[in-house]
């Protein structure tokens, strides 16, 4: 597969700073919003927002992770390895932003608003996400993206995170080879 790239760590910075500003002018502030990033990449997303978030002026914000490997609704498919979910306050009455590298079927979202039920009842539900590359299969939209990006549903766009990778951030296209 040949992989062609979309958006550069520079370009991945400013899509979260846009995201951190647009978070904090949607709900007024910050005093009852929590992060939580579905496993895997959204929890370095969620902490960089919240890094972002308390750099612009608006005090901590508290992060966490969920994992949503057996909220899936192709478990028995994957055979999911389940991993450990890290949200170390109560989300009852707070505005969770669930947040997530890539919105594509909306299956992830839909398994993450699952398990954060499990561990309370916010007061709302909003999605952050760097990628919206369309092929929605749920009634799910965003409230803050960092890009929109028309794909092909043979097409996959992948998210790279220093932390996870190693190397740059970056965003990615990649098509299959019958595809070129």
């Amino acid at each position: 597969m040949a992989e062609t790239q979309v958006m550069d760590a520079g370009e991945v910075r400013r899509a979260l700073t846009r995201i951190a500003h647009e978070i904090v002018e949607k709900n007024k502030g910050t005093e009852r919003v929590v992060l939580v990033g579905i496993l895997r990449r959204g929890e370095p997303l969620a902490a960089r927002l919240a890094e972002i978030i308390s750099r612009i002026g608006e005090g901590d914000v508290l992060f966490g992770a969920v994992d949503i490997a057996l909220y899936r609704d192709d478990y028995s498919v994957r055979h999911a390895a389940a991993r450990t979910t890290r949200v170390p306050f109560d989300i009852t009455g707070k505005t969770v932003v669930l947040v997530d590298d890539v919105l594509f079927t909306g299956r992830s979202v839909r398994a993450g608003i699952a398990a954060l039920m499990d561990l309370g009842r916010p007061a709302s539900v909003q999605l952050a996400v760097v990628v919206d590359r369309g092929h929605r299969e749920l009634p799910i939209r965003a409230d803050f993206v960092g890009k929109n990006l028309p794909t092909s549903r043979s097409e996959r766009v992948n998210v790279h995170l220093s932390e996870l990778d190693g190397g740059e951030d970056g965003v990615f296209i990649e098509k299959p080879e019958a595809a070129l």
